[in-house]
């Protein structure tokens, strides 16, 4: 029997970026479908095995999907198939399950990041926003600084 890890989610208009909390994990698999299937395994540092699925509330691009395994955590940014803010992460309109959270590190508002848009249009800066963004736009996480450094 597999257990469900802690997923963090957060979301802008053109993507959803999930952050799955598993120190130490091997055998990370994620696999994302267009009509919004989001499925994750992996073996846990004591070869317990960890599974997810998640039916994300739109449809998502699975092309524009990336991952990043990191010391303590899974980094996921999914494209969405249409730009756009989602009411909830989930289709279902039930209460989520207690693994699922919300990712306050990356969390912004549809209106933070109109303004965020708009600040970066007038310096000549490219956005995060306008869908010309790196493969590891929003990938980075906080407690794998020490590890981007080098450390």
């Amino acid at each position: 029997m597999s257990r469900c890890p802690e997923v963090l989610w957060a979301q802008r208009a053109s993507k959803v970026y999930l952050t799955v909390s598993l120190p130490d994990a091997k055998d990370v698999e994620v696999k994302c479908e267009p009509e919004g299937l989001f499925k994750f395994s992996a073996t846990g540092r004591q070869g317990e095995k960890y599974e997810c699925t998640l039916e994300l509330y739109g449809a998502i691009a699975p092309e524009g999907c990336r991952t990043k395994t990191g010391l303590r955590n899974i980094l996921c940014s999914i494209q969405k198939e249409q730009k756009g803010w989602w009411k909830r992460i989930l289709k279902t309109e039930e209460k989520p399950a207690p693994y699922l959270k919300i990712d306050w590190n990356k969390w912004c508002d549809e209106d933070d990041e109109e303004i965020d848009s708009d600040l970066s249009s007038e310096d000549g800066a490219a956005s995060e926003n306008d869908g010309d963004s790196s493969d590891d736009d929003g990938l980075l996480y906080l407690p794998d600084l020490e590890k981007a450094r080098g450390k």
